[in-house]
């Protein structure tokens, strides 16, 4: 049976076609029957006890610079969705808080992947301090002699915004660095947040892991290694993505967290895994479904749809 699909995502017209995981997701929906309709987060809007989305019905096809046809614009009330997908990329502000607010009148009825509910509280940086012994040691903290203690104890950091995306705003601090006091009255000085500082781990020179998550089972991975020069290995800054195998510190990792993802409804999920180190869960917007599909020569789209399909039924 085709279901109703919408996708609250960044505009579908601008999208890597070849990198793209929500356009893999909704390619896999069409190819299985099931109807598509686009909005942005904007366009959403609650009115008169009524969750609707002002948006476009779409067809997709894997043709660069021609990837997709919109019908024409059109006001729905999303509570008549089988599905409605939470796909746009963070930033984690209120403007995207908002918006799972407003999915949350009609979830579970019309099933929102990822619960928005726990979207909004398990963001991808802090859900892992829920798993200490998985975790390097970490700090979250916006007083400075707080973060002064933590770089003190051990040396060499990495020091980022709590709710950042995409390697942007992530420093390394090594033991000779004197830039803390700086980057603190940068970070604070455009921001309330806090900073979350963690231990380097000497392994990420090796490599990144994205490790995918269905229903918190593990279904793959692929390893992200930073270009010559760079900390940071997400692909968005030059980060090359190789084939990798889980291992059984991956599969101990993901048998950990897995039973909490599955009953959270969070039905797909990328996990980041540096050395035996679980560094961050991301439930907001995870990426590297095409470039494990290409690697593994497996349709993981399709389990994603199978998990969603059985719930559904």
């Amino acid at each position: 049976m085709g279901l109703k699909i919408a996708f609250q995502m960044d505009p579908i017209q601008g999208v890597d076609i070849d990198a793209d995981s929500t356009f893999r997701i909704a390619e896999e929906a069409q190819a299985r029957g099931h109807e598509l309709f686009f909005y942005t987060p904007d366009r959403l809007c609650f009115r008169a006890g009524r969750v609707e989305a002002r948006g476009w019905p779409m067809t997709l096809r894997r043709v660069h610079g021609d990837h997709v046809t919109l019908g024409d614009e059109t006001l729905l009330d999303l509570a008549s969705f089988d599905v409605v997908w939470l796909r746009q990329d963070p930033p984690f502000d209120m403007g995207y808080i908002t918006t799972t607010h407003i999915l949350d009148l009609i979830h579970p009825d019309t099933l929102v992947v990822n619960d928005p509910f726990w979207v909004r509280n398990y963001p991808e940086k802090l859900l892992v301090l829920q798993f200490p012994d998985l975790t390097p040691p970490t700090m979250i903290a916006r007083n400075l002699d707080d973060l002064k203690s933590f770089k003190h104890e051990h040396g060499d950091i990495i020091l980022k915004p709590l709710y950042g995306n995409g390697g942007a705003g992530v420093f390394r601090l090594d033991e000779n660095d004197r830039n803390l006091t700086s980057l603190h009255e940068l970070f604070t000085g455009i921001s309330r947040e806090p900073l979350i500082a963690q231990k380097f781990l000497p392994a990420v020179s090796k490599g990144d892991k994205r490790v995918i998550l269905v229903d918190g089972e593990p279904v793959g991975a692929i390893n992200r290694v930073p270009a010559k020069g760079e900390t940071r290995s997400n692909m968005h800054v030059g980060g090359r993505p190789e084939k990798v195998a889980l291992t059984d510190r991956d599969r101990a990792i993901c048998d950990a967290i897995g039973p909490l993802l599955r009953e959270k409804g969070q039905i797909f999920v990328g996990i980041d895994v540096i050395g035996d180190w679980l560094t961050e869960i991301n439930v907001t917007s995870p990426t590297g479904l095409q470039e494990l599909e290409r690697f593994d020569e497996v349709n993981i789209t399709a389990k994603i749809w199978e998990a969603i399909e059985a719930r559904r039924a």
